[in-house]
């Protein structure tokens, strides 16, 4: 079975939220950045959740990295009635698309907060996280992705349950009802018809509070929506048709769409435009940003950099990758006492992607922080060189050629790659997490030079690199990932804390002669 194949069934099921068995141009266009309208969308009643039977929030983060941080943690029921929207006219490519008010219904969700404890170590910017329900439960994912960027940069985020899943979901590693019922149990979701306005009060919970305010008494600039994956999707499709009504968001990170958005309706059938761009008319500005693994379903919705819409397609990276399961685990195993099982990618098969996606989100989120107050957009990105719906590839390293390139694709040790061969069971998981290979002389188990190999997935026959002729001191590539590293900052591609981070693993690594 092809990677497309399996990469199709994959979303599908993301789109019907289906549970897995484990979760987790530079311009400075000032009518791009005008204030969002007051009062569009209804603002919730908010209140406090009861301690329940955890004590702790679901998805609550470690609690002493949060103080090491200067950081803490709350959370807020939000509630009332939502509104669910209609198509008003046909829902053409571009994403000019126009809505009207539906069907109302009574609604409570929550709201998982985190914020400097010191208001002068806010910078003003209020992520706000559409939570991921693709592995059946609320998941944070561009919290986990961006996490230190979040941190060190004086960031306020809040994580929403927008979709019912979330809520209502039961089995091994339940949804929030089922998890704590005495903390959950008064949530109530309508459907995911009602999600898009849900997640608009979600903002206009922040901006005006009508009941305790979940950002204390921090004064925020910016409100900038989020959302990885699925919630990319749904957020594609909250741009184009809920945005120019509701206006309380002031831009939008869409991390990891396809070329077909999410339904507006409640009916999963329901026809998306194919490809949907992202609409270039809006006066907030929109930062698509895409793995090497999303262009496969992605390609067909390629669009130009514009005043108001900017992208990256980043080499060398993966949809998920071992950097969210890593960071992520510790949260999973507080919530349900016991380690999120393994991914089983089969046997002899190559590791998970390992390479540098959080570093080039952290990067997109500082770009998309300075373009939202004014500032240069972000950077011109190189896209990646596709064959149709499949990346081209080196044939000496097998690295994908063009795209974004940080310093692990650019002064290589390794193949990485977004794509990744699977059968069976694994394939719907494992073909989002891509592909580490190590260049060790085709010594591991999978480099067969076979679609298994991802340093060599198809003909001519090729051995893998040599390190030590590649950098024949360890100086010699210590000094190179220290000179990429640093042009990629230069370039808008990297944080120079990133920078630094990078340059110091190199040093510390063995790798050269």
């Amino acid at each position: 079975m092809s990677y497309l194949r399996l990469l199709g069934r994959r979303f599908t099921a993301l789109l019907g939220a289906t549970a897995c068995a484990i979760p987790m141009l530079a311009v400075c266009a000032s009518s791009a950045h005008a204030a969002p309208r007051a009062g569009a969308v209804a603002s919730p009643a908010i209140t406090v959740p009861a301690a329940g039977s955890h004590g702790f929030p679901f998805q609550a983060e470690e609690p002493a990295l949060l103080a090491a941080k200067g950081y803490v943690e709350r959370e807020f029921l939000f509630g009332g009635t939502a509104t669910a929207y209609n198509r008003n006219g046909a829902f053409g490519s571009d994403g000019r698309w126009q809505v009207t008010p539906g069907t109302q219904a009574p609604y409570q969700s929550r709201m998982l907060v985190r914020y400097p404890a010191d208001p002068a170590k806010f910078n003003g910017t209020v992520l706000v996280e559409w939570f991921n329900v693709s592995g059946g439960i609320d998941a944070q994912v561009d919290w986990t992705t961006m996490r230190e960027e979040i941190l060190r940069s004086g960031y306020a985020y809040v994580g929403v349950s927008a979709q019912q899943l979330g809520i209502n979901a039961a089995g091994e590693y339940p949804g929030l009802k089922a998890w704590d019922q005495a903390r959950y149990g008064t949530l109530n979701h309508p459907g995911d018809q009602y999600s898009y306005d849900i997640f608009s009060q979600a903002a206009q919970a922040l901006r005006t509070p009508n009941g305790p305010n979940p950002l204390g008494t921090l004064k925020f600039r910016k409100l900038l929506g989020v959302g990885e994956s699925q919630s990319a999707m749904r957020l594609t499709t909250y741009v184009n048709a809920v945005a120019p009504v509701a206006r309380v968001y002031d831009g939008y990170l869409i991390h990891s769409n396809m070329a077909v958005p999410t339904p507006l309706s409640a009916d999963p059938s329901e026809r998306m435009p194919n490809p949907t761009l992202i609409r270039t008319d809006l006066r907030v500005p929109t930062f698509v940003v895409l793995t090497e693994t999303d262009m496969t379903l992605h390609v067909s919705a390629r669009q130009p950099d514009s005043a108001t819409v900017h992208t990256w397609e980043l080499a060398g990276t993966s949809h998920a990758d071992q950097w969210l399961l890593t960071t992520g685990q510790p949260v999973y195993e507080r919530m349900f006492g016991r380690p999120v099982p393994p991914r089983d990618c089969g046997a002899n098969t190559a590791p998970i992607n390992d390479g540098p996606a959080h570093y080039s989100l952290n990067a997109a989120l500082s770009a998309m922080n300075r373009w939202i107050r004014g500032g240069p957009a972000p950077a011109t990105g190189a896209l990646l060189a596709m064959e149709g719906s499949t990346p081209v590839r080196d044939p000496a390293t097998g690295l994908a050629r063009g795209g974004v390139r940080l310093p692990d694709v650019t002064v290589p040790t390794r193949t990485l790659s977004g794509q990744r061969h699977a059968e069976g069971l694994a394939a719907l998981f494992c073909g989002l997490f891509g592909a580490t290979d190590p260049w060790n002389g085709d010594t591991d188990p999978w480099d067969r030079h076979d679609a298994g190999d991802p340093s060599n997935p198809t003909a001519p026959q090729t051995a893998e690199p040599v390190l030590s002729q590649l950098y024949p001191t360890h100086a010699d590539y210590v000094n190179k990932v220290r000179a990429a590293a640093w042009t990629s900052v230069l370039r808008g591609f990297l944080t120079p804390a990133d920078a630094r981070t990078i340059v110091t693993a190199a040093s510390n690594s063995t790798i050269g002669g």
